[in-house]
């Protein structure tokens, strides 16, 4: 045999070997997305593509050929990716609103390749995950300017749905008009109560007059819909898009800062893992001296760092509160389960609503 057909030989050796380990490596890629599909997780885990693709690289003792082999691995993670798409296809998230609000547009950046399904509030999108005809929902928490969403803390305290993740999604507010209208046309701005708001001091610069509706995107379908041109809306480009409007000016947020925080609601618990760095809690304690104190010193006793604490009135039981917690830390780590079981000798109720590695900006 000569060197060049002995050659051939390996590859072709080595070309039936990495045939088994591909079948073996997408059989985990399919147990992945139905892990991803069942908690609500996105395909794209950027973090973890690095981390695998510096500590595989390593593998390679001759470093010439890492840079191939990173190559390589690259081209085998979007062919993983590209199976986990088609696997999730069909995949049902819920949210409130119409097509072109931003609830629309987080749910479509987090699951590019899921149906979502519109519903007409908060409630009717939860209780869809609740009841199994959607796989998750997307749902905001909280916004940077307007701060928490009450309504969806209290559908987290009363229902039975968990956290997979948390997403920051930049809010854009633009100046949306039937085509052909010009600004000195301009009379009324519709849109929802926040979104007017956001925009005070633009909208008293130019002294129009407002007007209410339900959402950002039903604003923008009226416009579309009654085809005007002295009543405009306040709207993200995407439902500009949606109802054939015009951008007539963007970026007219009185705060740059302006994003809403979105939470990922499954049935499924997700199990925090060695890398989760925040998690969120919703508790009650005793409507008496110092209980509330003896809770917050447990968490900090621990050593974890709470972010954030809200109250809300607990409405089925009256001047009765309950707590939302948001803490940096594993709270699967030895000392994070020590602090849960401190907690529940000196809570009412408590629950874990979920863990995640980080928050992620779309």
């Amino acid at each position: 045999m000569t060197d060049l057909e002995q050659a051939r030989a390996i590859i072709s050796e080595a070309d039936r070997e990495m045939a088994k380990v591909f079948e073996r490596r997408m059989a985990a890629v399919r147990t992945i997305a139905a892990y991803k599909r069942e908690h609500g997780l996105p395909i794209m885990d950027r973090s973890r593509e690095e981390e695998m693709l510096r500590e595989e690289a390593g593998l390679i003792a001759d470093e010439t050929l890492r840079p191939y082999y990173v190559s390589f691995l690259k081209e085998t993670i979007g062919i993983s990716k590209s199976y986990q798409h088609r696997l999730v296809d069909g995949m049902r998230v819920a949210y409130s609103g119409v097509e072109g609000a931003f609830a629309n547009i987080a749910a479509e950046k987090i699951f590019p390749d899921a149906t979502a399904v519109a519903f007409s509030d908060f409630a009717s999108a939860y209780r869809a995950v609740e009841e199994g005809t959607c796989d998750c929902a997307v749902l905001p928490i909280e916004n940077s300017l307007n701060g928490d969403v009450g309504r969806v803390l209290d559908l987290a305290y009363f229902g039975k749905l968990y956290v997979s993740g948390v997403y920051e999604v930049e809010i854009v507010h633009n100046l949306l008009a039937v085509k052909g209208t010009t600004m000195d046309e301009v009379k009324t701005v519709v849109s929802h109560e926040q979104a007017l708001g956001q925009c005070a001091r633009y909208l008293e610069k130019h002294g129009f007059e407002t007007a209410e509706a339900v959402n950002t995107a039903v604003a923008a379908k009226m416009v579309a819909e009654a085809g005007r041109h002295d009543t405009v809306a306040i709207g993200s480009a995407e439902a500009a898009a949606k109802f054939g409007l015009k951008v007539l000016e963007s970026h007219i947020n009185d705060s740059s800062n302006n994003t809403t925080r979105f939470a990922v609601f499954t049935r499924e618990k997700r199990e925090p893992g060695d890398e989760d760095a925040r998690f969120l809690m919703l508790f009650s304690v005793n409507n008496a001296a110092g209980s509330l104190g003896r809770a917050i010193n447990v968490i900090g006793e621990h050593g974890f760092n709470l972010l954030a604490l809200k109250s809300r009135p607990r409405k089925d039981l009256a001047w009765e509160y309950y707590f939302y917690a948001e803490s940096e830390g594993n709270v699967a780590s030895e000392a994070g389960q020590q602090m849960l079981e401190a907690l529940r000798g000196c809570c009412t109720d408590l629950k874990v609503l979920g863990s995640y590695e980080r928050e992620v900006r779309m």
